[in-house]
């Protein structure tokens, strides 16, 4: 079971990867577009941005962002700070280690549960962007599927999960 979580945890922080492609190129065209505009504009030739680039590039960040905290904690690349355990005997840095794996599955699935609230909460109140007009709430949707899988990792690795990392 494990194993096919760590499987979606890596397609999930690839797709969060696609994503941020995305905004990368989305964000080349619009720095392209402001370049060519300031470039032709002494000849009358005006090159407008691309309208809603904020609202876009804001959501997507917020989904691409958190889509990397579930393979970063498969690989236990999160930060740590070991100089004060180092000194500590094994038995106890594991007790420690798995202490704060399950303080970050609680964690993770407070904010899996808060963001879901959030969401519906936004659906409720039919938040739209200020220049595209899109729909927020589904831009959420990725970070309580983030933290949930977060969550996830996290306990599984309490519970005797190997990771690569």
């Amino acid at each position: 079971m494990y194993s096919l979580l760590q499987r979606v945890v890596t397609l999930w922080a690839l797709l969060g990867g696609l994503l941020a492609v995305i905004i990368v190129l989305v964000t080349a065209v619009n720095v392209g577009a402001f370049t060519l505009d300031f470039a032709l504009k002494p000849l009358g030739i005006y090159v407008p941005a691309l309208p809603g680039y904020e609202d876009f590039v804001r959501l997507a960040i917020s989904a691409a962002a958190l889509s990397f905290f579930p393979y970063t904690q498969l690989k236990k690349g999160h930060v740590a700070v070991d100089l004060f355990v180092q000194a500590f005997p094994n038995w106890l840095q594991k007790i420690l280690d798995h202490l704060w794996q399950v303080l970050t599955a609680v964690v993770a699935a407070a904010l899996a549960y808060y963001m879901w609230q959030g969401m519906l909460e936004t659906r409720g109140d039919n938040t739209m962007t200020a220049v595209l007009g899109w729909q927020e709430w589904p831009w959420y949707f990725p970070g309580v599927v983030s933290m949930a899988l977060w969550s996830l990792v996290a306990l599984g690795q309490v519970l005797g999960g190997k990771s690569h990392g």
